[in-house]
C-alpha cells in the first residue's frame, strides 16, 4: 500500500534571466522581461509530494511537521524574500528558471529525506505556470 502525502509552501524571490555568454540582445530576444537588469519577482507556490508505505507504528508515511520543518529550515530560510541571483550560493553559477529552481530544490530534500521514499518537487512560477522535477 503505496501513498502519497503533499505538503504546499509559499517563498517570493526575484530573478533575472540571463546567459552572461550571450549578447544583451540574444538574452532578450531569448528570455524578453525576464532579463529585466533590474530584476522581477514571483510568489511561488512550491508542492513537496513524497511517495512511501505508511510506517505500520505511526500510520504516517512521512511525519508532515518534520517535511514542514525541512522545507523551512533548508529551502525558504534559503530562497524566501531573496535576489535568487545576488543572494544565494545555488545560484550565482545556474540560470535561475524554474526547471533549474525545482531542481536546486529537489537535490536540497533529497539529501534529507529517506531515499525508500519517492520525492517530487512541483514549483509553481504563476498561476498558469509550473514545473515538476523529476517529470
Amino acid at each position: 500500500m503505496r501513498v502519497a502525502v503533499f505538503r504546499k509552501e509559499h517563498f517570493n524571490a526575484a530573478h533575472r534571466l540571463y546567459n552572461p555568454d550571450w549578447t544583451d540582445e540574444r538574452n532578450q530576444e531569448v528570455f524578453g522581461k525576464c532579463n529585466n537588469p533590474n530584476w522581477h519577482g514571483h510568489n511561488y507556490e512550491l508542492v513537496v509530494k513524497l511517495v512511501g508505505e505508511p510506517d505500520p507504528a505511526t500510520g504516517y508515511v512521512f511525519d508532515m511537521k518534520e517535511l514542514s520543518d525541512l522545507i523551512k529550515i533548508h529551502v525558504l530560510r534559503k530562497f524566501d524574500h531573496k535576489n535568487l541571483n545576488l543572494d544565494t550560493e545555488e545560484f550565482k553559477s545556474i540560470n535561475p528558471t524554474a526547471e533549474n529552481i525545482a531542481v536546486v530544490i529537489y537535490n536540497i530534500l533529497r539529501e534529507k529525506i529517506d531515499r525508500t521514499l519517492e520525492l517530487k518537487v512541483i514549483l509553481y512560477e504563476t498561476e498558469r505556470n509550473f514545473v515538476e522535477y523529476p517529470a
